[in-house]
């Protein structure tokens, strides 16, 4: 053919600018892909959270609501139970409990009525341990010293404590069960309100609502004890049975520990004013009573004793 190769004319498309072209839109694609896998992960796990939260919320609402409900009511298992005494009764603190003496007022607390009144004389290297065990309950804790309560509390502010100045020493142990005998029908009567008691064995200086509380477990282990000098444990004992004899609802029945049973002051105070006929357990230094509340116009604390204010 004779067209004239002169008029001829040769197009030529860089290469450079296809592939320009091309990479543009597979940087748009790409971008467009990791865009909508973030917008669609973050919207599932924002679903996710509120779905959590919600739950979450429902349980802590209607949980205290009803005493029934499986979240009202949830106990430590016994696995969690077991191993908190048992790493307990690890402690290195010479004064602390050993495995054999946590157990029983453990076992109280487990089958105690949810929830449960706990009341302790002495912030002991137990402490933690029995807020722990009476979780879904009320914990309260009595220690002589002021300065140690308030640290305690500051350092665990979970803990509910509270300080008083015992006025009596281990010396007089005798004298004050005497006088508190002879007051049987008056100051230091076996049902009252110690609040407004002048009894030198009562504790009347805690706070009101301490008073109004029907306490269902109580444990003695405080105040100091090892010296004449030291305010022992008299006070802590009779309070103890007058609050558990004077309760106006729940249990009728009171469980009360009283650690260090060996010593004179916890035996004889033990048996004067939560009486030998109350005591169903005895774990090496530990003593376990139960006291069943009494008719307000009661003036025994013991059915097998007959006091010498009653008999005159």
């Amino acid at each position: 053919m004779k067209n004239g190769n002169g008029n001829t004319k040769l197009i030529l498309l860089h290469p450079y600018i296809q592939k320009q072209g091309s990479s543009n839109r597979l940087w748009l694609l790409a971008f467009i892909s990791v865009f909508t896998i973030a917008f669609l992960l973050t919207l599932i796990y924002t679903r996710e959270s509120f779905s959590a939260k919600t739950t979450v919320a429902t349980a802590t609402v209607t949980g205290p609501v009803s005493s029934g409900s499986n979240f009202g009511n949830v106990q430590l298992s016994t696995t969690v139970i077991n191993t908190l005494l048992h790493y307990a009764s690890r402690s290195n603190d010479s004064f602390s409990m050993n495995y054999a003496e946590m157990k029983p007022i453990s076992d109280v607390l487990r089958k105690c009525s949810s929830p449960c009144n706990f009341l302790v004389f002495g912030l002991t290297a137990e402490t933690l341990l029995w807020k722990a065990l009476n979780h879904n309950g009320r914990t309260v804790f009595i220690d002589e010293n002021r300065y140690y309560a308030a640290y305690f509390e500051e350092l665990h502010p979970e803990i509910d404590a509270y300080d008083v100045q015992y006025t009596t020493k281990i010396r007089e142990t005798r004298e004050l069960v005497a006088a508190a005998k002879k007051q049987i029908r008056n100051e230091c009567r076996p049902v009252q309100n110690l609040l407004f008691s002048e009894c030198k064995l009562g504790i009347n200086d805690l706070p009101n609502h301490v008073y109004e509380v029907d306490w269902d477990v109580i444990l003695i282990d405080g105040p100091r004890g090892d010296g004449p000098e030291f305010p022992g444990r008299m006070s802590p004992i009779f309070t103890a049975g007058v609050l558990a004899r004077s309760k106006k609802g729940g249990n009728p029945k009171t469980h009360i520990f009283v650690h260090d049973y060996y010593r004179d002051v916890e035996m004889i105070c033990g048996d004067e004013f939560l009486c030998r006929e109350n005591l169903v357990e005895h774990y090496e230094t530990l003593a376990h009573f139960v006291v069943e509340k009494m008719e307000e116009n009661s003036f025994q604390y013991c059915r097998n004793k007959t006091s010498s204010s009653s008999s005159s």
